[in-house]
């Protein structure tokens, strides 16, 4: 599977799991750090830990092996790095203070995903 298609299918497993403000980024030309980013909310702490467990799942099925994760016991920021793709899932007040799309998004980098943002935002 390309990097972009399992950007897509964790944005997918992220809508089925009724996480809020999914973004997906193509920041290739912006870092070095990763090429794709995808940025989502929970409402609580322990939905942001919820749906880290399942985008792992998700991946593992793939076979896409977990790097490095940080923030899994506290559920307020996870992040969960598998390389060309890092995830970034937030609890709402993190979210709004750490602003990651103001750093990463350029207005042409926006992934088109697979299901209607506008049912979740």
């Amino acid at each position: 599977m390309q990097d972009i298609a399992v950007a897509q299918e964790i944005a997918q497993v992220l809508y089925k799991n009724k996480a809020n403000h999914i973004l997906a980024l193509d920041v290739r030309e912006l870092t070095v750090i990763t090429d794709y980013m995808v940025i989502a909310s929970g409402r609580s702490a322990s939905q942001v830990k919820a749906l880290a467990d399942d985008v792992d799942e998700r991946m593992a099925e793939i076979g896409l092996a977990l790097r490095r994760t940080e923030g899994a016991n506290e559920g307020r920021w996870v992040i969960l790095d598998y390389g060309h793709i890092m995830v970034h899932l937030f609890h709402p007040e993190e979210r709004q203070f750490y602003n990651l799309e103001r750093l990463w998004e350029d207005g042409s980098n926006r992934l088109v995903l697979p299901f209607d943002q506008t049912v979740l935002d």
